[in-house]
């Protein structure tokens, strides 16, 4: 039986939902075109985006845990969170459009150079909303039913935004009768002024609750590192959500590739596979949840996604549907539960460290996952050039529909095997995941009792 927590409204888990919508529609348009718009649409070529994207990769290596430690330590009177959040939005909008206005014809060494730039600094502003936001879910409340309906709404407006993410640029991309890029550019200064409003409002109605900042004493670093580093329940999470986020970039990064060259089909129509059994899966979490617990739960969806997926490139073109709706449903997993699964993590190191640590877990855990959307860019532009695929960049701007068999398998290969793969490995190492059953409901009661401690002296302290 699960502990009790703080219980919240219908109303404030909407209103939660709202900035999943903002940052989903600015990142799913970021994964979904970025490998496209500088391999396809400006003839960037692979080892210039790969050196790209280990740079990359460097710099996430670098500031998510730095961020993580300074949100932890923030002590102001708008919170630890939320300031971060609000004033960090207008720069990820303005990031996010400088992306795509690389210059063209200009050699690719300059070309290079604009693509690394902004998305270094894309990034930053992205790491800081997305790692504030992650970290308010465990504080709000203690209960994992109510957090996993407060990541219900994120994912369904996550969904949404996802969705967009694929449509909005699906209307305004070049095409073969119109190859310009200036309708493109123009909706993604839109789409960035929608995304700033959408996060900026969900910090005027989502409250961070003052104990964990007035009466916690923060970590040192030294200290922080230790207690991050000798959790075994993280260190198993980690490794699973790394192959959740290398499956999540590879599948999302290369639909369009599906779409266009394998099918040949309109993109809303693999979207509407993909994204259906995903939307209805996600409220269905909570109840699977209830039944057989975060960590089985989360394992069966892993398993379902990577059936559908391993099978895809093996299989004829009419079942590649049943496949993305197989895939479809297992990740709304990892869209739900992952969260839900550091707040146990948070919890179980509050009651070894004495202190609510967030920030720090949500930190190294990019640290460690976030390369694996570099290794996804990697892969795709790797696999295509190994492969012979034509870009339209090299067939005068102009899309090749008659790629090379070898192409056509290597693009099933990245959307499907080796994601699959990564999958089947994810819901193995969820085997040693120690916070389940009795030792879960200890944490839980333990925690319930240090917040009503850290209340009690809040109210002492302020008389």
């Amino acid at each position: 039986m699960e502990q009790q927590g703080i219980k919240l409204s219908l109303k404030y888990k909407l209103n939660w939902g709202v900035a999943a919508l903002g940052t989903a529609i600015i990142s799913g348009i970021f994964g979904a075109m970025l490998p496209m718009f500088y391999q396809d649409y400006l003839g960037l070529s692979a080892n210039w985006i790969g050196l790209a994207a280990t740079i990359y990769a460097i710099w996430n290596a670098i500031n998510d845990p730095l961020f993580g430690f300074i949100t932890d330590n923030t002590r102001s009177k708008l919170g630890r969170r939320i300031p971060y959040m609000r004033f960090t939005a207008p720069f990820l909008a303005l990031t996010f459009v400088l992306v795509w206005f690389a210059p063209q014809g200009v050699g690719q060494p300059a070309q290079f150079w604009w693509m690394l730039v902004t998305m270094l600094l894309y990034d930053t502003a992205y790491t800081i909303i997305g790692l504030v936001y992650s970290a308010l879910l465990p504080e709000v409340t203690e209960s994992d039913a109510e957090r996993n309906g407060l990541q219900i709404s994120s994912s369904l407006f996550s969904m949404l935004g996802m969705i967009l993410g694929f449509l909005i640029p699906d209307m305004v991309r070049p095409q073969a009768d119109d190859p310009s890029l200036l309708p493109f550019r123009l909706a993604m200064i839109g789409v960035a002024l929608v995304g700033m409003a959408l996060i900026i409002f969900t910090t005027f109605k989502v409250k961070e609750r003052r104990e964990f900042t007035q009466v916690d004493k923060p970590l040192n670093l030294v200290e922080s590192i230790r207690y991050t580093f000798t959790s075994k329940s993280f260190i198993v999470l980690v490794a699973e959500n790394f192959m959740a986020i290398l499956t999540s970039s590879l599948v999302t990064g290369s639909m369009f590739y599906l779409a266009d060259y394998v099918m040949q089909k309109p993109t809303i129509l693999l979207l509407v596979a993909l994204f259906v059994p995903i939307l209805i899966m996600i409220p269905t979490t909570s109840v699977l949840r209830a039944r057989f617990g975060v960590v089985k739960t989360q394992q069966v969806l892993l398993l379902i996604a990577a059936v559908g997926l391993i099978a895809l490139p093996f299989v004829p073109p009419a079942l590649i549907w049943v496949c993305l709706a197989l895939a479809g449903a297992g990740l709304a997993g990892p869209q739900v539960l992952t969260n839900v699964l550091f707040a146990q993590v948070a919890d179980e190191d509050e009651v070894r460290s004495g202190v609510r640590r967030e920030g720090a877990f949500f930190g190294v855990n990019a640290l460690i996952t976030k390369p694996a959307q570099s290794v996804a860019l990697w892969l795709v532009a790797f696999v295509l050039e190994s492969t012979n695929f034509v870009t339209r960049e090299a067939n005068q701007g102009l899309i090749f529909l008659d790629q090379p068999d070898s192409a056509i398998f290597g693009i099933k290969v990245f959307i499907g095997l080796i994601p699959g793969v990564a999958l089947l490995l994810g819901a193995i190492i969820l085997q040693f995941y120690p916070l389940q059953g009795a030792y879960l409901q200890e944490i839980k009661q333990k925690v319930l009792q240090m917040h009503a401690d850290k209340q009690a002296k809040l109210a002492e302290m302020e008389g």
